[in-house]
């Protein structure tokens, strides 16, 4: 069996491969910058409409199973907050399922192109820590892209509070697959990770009391590119916003030439193949 028939199979089984993703540090990288980290995770909104543009969404079946748990005790259409929605990516993936969703987004600059491109949301300013919504009012809570950088001792509590008896919480990343030998080599080039086995540990839901177990399922995703729009994807992630000009046009040259010496993405357009992983649990309170 072929790795894409295996990806094109229902969720992968918990025990599958883990796999690392961008905007998150490697065993390769420097050690943990508390100030560097903080940079990073305050860097989007300066490049909101590129991440906007360029960044993928999540594939249906995917929101559908974060979803899951919060539709067999809420019923069908849902109170759903999108924790840190960006430019609302994942928010869009909720309002075409027929959910009733408050988008939630503490940067300037990425809220106001989540204001823009989602109108049907209800957008509040206000973070995971601090979440501008009064107790038990949704039935799920999910997070696109955005998890690992909270803080959980805050955010876990906060999440629960705002959560209805039976809620759920749903964490959900995209990540190149980089069992593609050139996505691969294209991670290697940007540092931007090791391998497909070294999932970050801060890149899951951590075990917490108000919660059950952490279910986890793979998805296969994929994203149209061509070089110059894959690069401008690549430009969009937070180890690139910190470098300096002249670093990253060094960076995205050197990805540039291994784009253009491989045959599978050296003329045209091509698939970005994308696996999104997704963590999910369920309130035990209230």
């Amino acid at each position: 069996m072929t790795t894409r028939d295996t990806h094109a199979q229902d969720p992968r089984p918990q025990d599958a491969p883990d796999r690392p993703s961008h905007d998150q540090p490697s065993d390769e990288q420097p050690p943990y910058d508390p100030v560097l980290y903080a940079r990073r995770a305050t860097s989007f909104g300066a490049q909101a409409a590129a991440y906007a543009e360029h960044r993928p969404d999540y594939p249906a079946a995917a929101v559908s199973w974060a979803l899951e748990p919060a539709i067999r005790t809420a019923g069908a259409t849902l109170d759903v907050l999108d924790l840190a929605a960006g430019t609302g990516k994942l928010t869009a993936s909720l309002v075409a399922l027929g959910h009733r969703v408050t988008a939630v987004e503490p940067d300037p600059g990425m809220f106001a192109e989540l204001r823009a491109r989602v109108p049907e949301a209800t957008g509040l300013v206000g973070s995971a820590e601090r979440i501008p919504l009064p107790d038990a009012s949704v039935d799920a809570v999910v997070v696109g892209q955005a998890f690992h950088w909270f803080d959980p001792e805050r955010a876990l509590p906060e999440i629960a509070r705002v959560l209805r008896p039976g809620g759920s919480l749903a964490a959900l990343w995209n990540t190149d697959d980089d069992q593609v030998e050139w996505i691969a080599e294209l991670g290697r080039i940007s540092s931007s990770r090791v391998s497909f086995i070294d999932w970050p540990p801060r890149r899951t839901v951590d075990t917490h009391p108000a919660f059950s177990p952490v279910e986890k399922a793979d998805f296969p995703h994929r994203q149209r590119r061509t070089i110059d729009s894959l690069l401008a994807t690549e430009a969009t992630h937070s180890h690139m916003l910190v470098l300096e000009p002249a670093e990253l046009a060094e960076m995205l040259g050197r990805l540039r030439e291994l784009l253009a010496s491989r045959p599978e993405t050296a003329t045209g357009e091509f698939d970005l193949e994308i696996i999104t992983r997704v963590h999910r649990c369920v309130t035990t309170t209230g």
